[in-house]
């Protein structure tokens, strides 16, 4: 370019000329190598590999570049944009299904003051010959919106005591008092309209009725049985002959010379005499 020709474009006397069109195009290019340098840490992209002939190659795109602007600008291109997005869905369908995480409710941290005060009443009703307990559980300062709660617990659950299958516990929380556990009979529990629990919002009373089942009393066999010949007849009578047997029992044999024998002439008698004395 001549002086006249960079007069003519603007250019001031001892400067340069304007930069063509290829110089503005180099010196972008370098302006943007520079500030993706500033934010792109090439050494953490696991596609970007420099051979042994001194290039940049693109390892998902199997692309050479000559220096490292060239692949900055390559990885905001579109073909490396949806090799990224292919290989991303390839890795997704392969990837075996994992659980999901389960979400564990944190646990509630309270500071106790200690136990409440309870009253235990033993009821019985005759009439229909059945022991209860009700339970009276006093909490006045109960922390608002909760309602006490109460569960068994068998004698093999515990830790403090030996187990003991003749006894449950019956055990009532409610924050930020202490849980308090009453040991009680190990029988059926009625579940019928007799077994009841309550709150009483306004004085702070957590009341339960627990009816147990009636006992069902079994009458025992008597010591003695009964005779080896059988129960005799209300009246005295003989016992009936077994059903096989028609009438009564056979009669007894006619007397035969003062003996019960069989037929006539079968009897037992005394031998006839010898005659002539002994035999010799």
């Amino acid at each position: 370019m001549s002086f006249l020709d960079a007069r003519e474009h603007g250019s001031k006397v001892g400067s340069g000329g304007h930069a063509s069109a290829q110089n503005e195009a180099i010196d972008r290019r370098e302006r943007l190598r520079r500030l993706a340098l500033e934010t792109i840490d090439l050494s953490k992209d696991p596609y970007f590999m420099r051979n042994h002939l001194g290039q940049y190659e693109c390892r998902l795109c199997l692309t050479l570049h000559n220096n490292e602007g060239n692949y900055l600008a390559h990885t905001q291109g579109k073909r490396h944009q949806q090799n990224m997005a292919k290989r991303a869905a390839r890795e997704a369908a392969e990837k075996p299904a994992q659980p999901q995480p389960q979400r564990r409710a944190a646990v509630k941290k309270t500071v106790k003051i200690g136990r409440p005060g309870y009253r235990v009443t033993k009821q019985f009703d005759s009439e229909q010959d059945q022991r209860s307990l009700l339970f009276q559980v006093e909490y006045p300062e109960i922390d608002e919106d909760v309602k006490p709660r109460h569960r068994f617990m068998s004698a093999y659950e515990q830790k403090k005591e030996a187990c003991d299958r003749a006894y449950q516990y019956l055990l009532f929380a409610a924050d930020p008092y202490e849980v308090v556990a009453f040991k009680i009979p190990n029988m059926e529990v009625d579940r019928s309209d007799n077994f009841f629990s309550h709150w009483d919002g306004d004085n702070k009373i957590y009341s339960l009725q627990l009816p147990f089942k009636a006992a069902q009393r079994l009458t025992a066999p008597s010591a003695g049985g009964p005779p080896p010949g059988g129960l005799p007849h209300a009246n005295g009578a003989p016992p009936r002959p077994p059903p096989g047997m028609q009438g009564g029992p056979p009669p007894m044999p006619p007397m035969q010379n003062g003996f019960p024998g069989g037929p006539p002439g079968q009897g037992f008698s005394r031998p006839p005499p010898q005659q002539g004395g002994y035999p010799g």
